[in-house]
């Protein structure tokens, strides 16, 4: 039964609101530069009644010389029976990609409104929208952002009627340092529009979301002078953190066996055992054992390296011959496409729980993705239909769930010692890194590795929690994990508000 209700639809004529600084373009496939549609909602989280306003607009983004480059389209998600938003939680959320849109944490994990897909995360047809029992907007407002060329996101014309030059435009927008600079204008101006100066804030990030909202967090800090009280990295990237040679290719042994452990490709032994209590034993495995037998590259002894291609193969569910033909160091396109070949299938690469028919058995690597497929499938339909239909925001230019955002400038990228140093200036700051077992992309174990190497001096390690879920990148697109995940935001958020009176200092 749906709990939301929708008073501004177009049948109820004396209840639409519109709120705009320009005419919403409904007929032009140009972005309106500053505009806001107003829809009232309530719902059903956890068994108790919310009622909530969502705001779709566009808000501009401006130059040094204040004129407006580009318009960033955002959907925001404010209770409305709070009185005093002072102590109410501000959840600021970007997808990755670079190049992705908003559309994926927006209507699959913790807005109101989630997809209608089956319980572990398959679409279903007629596509739509439900109620998202779990949530957190009980507990904190939501903005999701779409950088530019993102969603409806887009850079403007000048005043002659043309857009940038490629150079400017990657000079601006399209790079790890330049999106993080103009985002952390961007949200400098949302945050005054809407008087969120004394909420609590805190980002969330995806993917190379969690690239961004690192860099944000100290870009807020040193050029915004805007305190965060909470990070939270899902399913994160490298952060500009070095982790090659040995340990990049070693890191991945706990994401394989995890992978076969659910394809049911294990030894008695170990698949008898939950997921759990089994991975710790494989990631001491790649600490203590592969890691030093892969530095020593092809000096390693006979002996020594028979021994470890036989527990590899233990753990990864593939032949040790597949093993040392690989010399130990095996891809993980090798893996997706090795593991269940002997059945036919592929298994995908953000979400290896997904198989996928190649035509042909043979090879290295699988011809497609079987998962992005499969959420394609199901999240296109549901934004479009959402946005126009339910949340009343009308344009007839095309929602990018990937943008052109490239040749994206990836050099620089000191994001991981830039959340370091925003950690250490600012006595409340707390991370969580939340991933999935099963992500061939961004896998677990570098999610820890990442979190281990963040802050070398240890000193912080009380400030950082770890969540891992038997599901893959979008952890939440399982209805367990959905539930699991948004409640683990739910506490981080609590333990992450400082009590009254509480002083952001470092105890002597």
């Amino acid at each position: 039964m749906r709990t939301t209700h929708y008073r501004f639809k177009q049948a109820l004529l004396g209840l639409t609101l519109v709120l705009s600084f320009g005419v919403l373009a409904q007929n032009q496939r140009e972005i309106d530069v500053d505009s806001q549609v107003v829809t009232e909602h309530k719902t059903t989280i956890k068994g108790s009644k919310v009622t909530y306003s969502a705001t779709t607009g566009t808000q501009p983004v401006w130059d040094e010389e204040g004129n407006a480059v580009a318009s960033l389209f955002y959907t925001y998600y404010k209770r409305t029976d709070i009185k005093d938003d002072s102590k109410r939680p501000l959840i600021m959320s970007f997808n990755g990609g670079p190049g992705s849109a908003s559309v994926w944490m927006h209507i699959a994990y913790t807005g109101p409104r989630i997809l209608k897909i089956d319980d572990e995360g398959y679409p279903l047809q007629p596509y739509g929208i439900e109620s998202n029992p779990y949530s957190i907007l009980d507990v904190a407002d939501i903005v999701f952002i779409n950088p530019v060329n993102t969603g409806y996101s887009r850079i403007l014309k000048d005043k002659e009627g043309k857009l940038p030059a490629k150079d400017k435009q990657q000079s601006m927008f399209f790079g790890v340092n330049a999106d993080i600079k103009y985002l952390a204008e961007w949200l400098n101006t949302f945050v005054t529009r809407n008087n969120r100066w004394r909420s609590p804030k805190y980002l969330i990030g995806e993917s190379y979301g969690t690239t961004r909202v690192s860099g944000l967090a100290q870009e807020l800090q040193d050029a915004q002078w805007m305190y965060l009280n909470g990070v939270i990295l899902v399913s994160p990237t490298d952060l500009g953190l070095e982790r090659d040679g040995p340990v990049k290719a070693a890191n991945r042994l706990p994401y394989f066996a995890a992978a076969a452990w659910h394809h049911n490709k294990l030894a008695p032994e170990y698949q008898q055992l939950a997921l759990e209590e089994f991975l710790p034993q494989v990631e001491n495995f790649t600490i203590s054992t592969l890691i030093p037998a892969l530095t020593k590259g092809g000096f390693i002894g006979a002996e020594e390296k028979r021994q470890v291609i036989h527990q590899m193969a233990k753990y990864a569910g593939i032949s040790e011959t597949a093993i040392s033909q690989n010399n130990l160091d095996v891809s993980p396109d090798f893996f997706w496409k090795e593991l269940l070949r002997d059945e036919g299938k592929t298994i995908g690469r953000l979400d290896s729980r997904y198989l996928g028919i190649d035509e042909k058995e043979a090879g290295t690597s699988p011809d497609y993705n079987a998962e992005l497929t499969s959420w394609l499938h199901s999240f296109t339909p549901a934004i479009n239909y959402y946005l126009r239909e339910e949340l009343n925001y009308k344009t007839d230019l095309k929602y990018n769930m990937f943008g052109p955002v490239y040749p994206w400038d990836r050099s620089n990228n000191h994001t991981g010692e830039g959340l370091r140093k925003a950690m250490a200036e600012n006595p409340y700051l707390k991370v969580m890194i939340q991933s999935g077992y099963y992500d061939g992309a961004c896998n677990y174990f570098d999610a820890k590795y990442d979190m281990w190497h963040i802050d070398p001096s240890g000193k912080m390690q009380d400030r950082f929690s770890f969540k891992g879920y038997r599901s893959g990148h979008m952890m939440y697109l399982r209805r367990a994990d959905l539930e699991k995940a948004n409640q683990d935001i739910r506490e981080f958020i609590q333990s992450s508000l400082p009590s009254d009176g509480q002083a952001a200092e470092y105890a002597r």
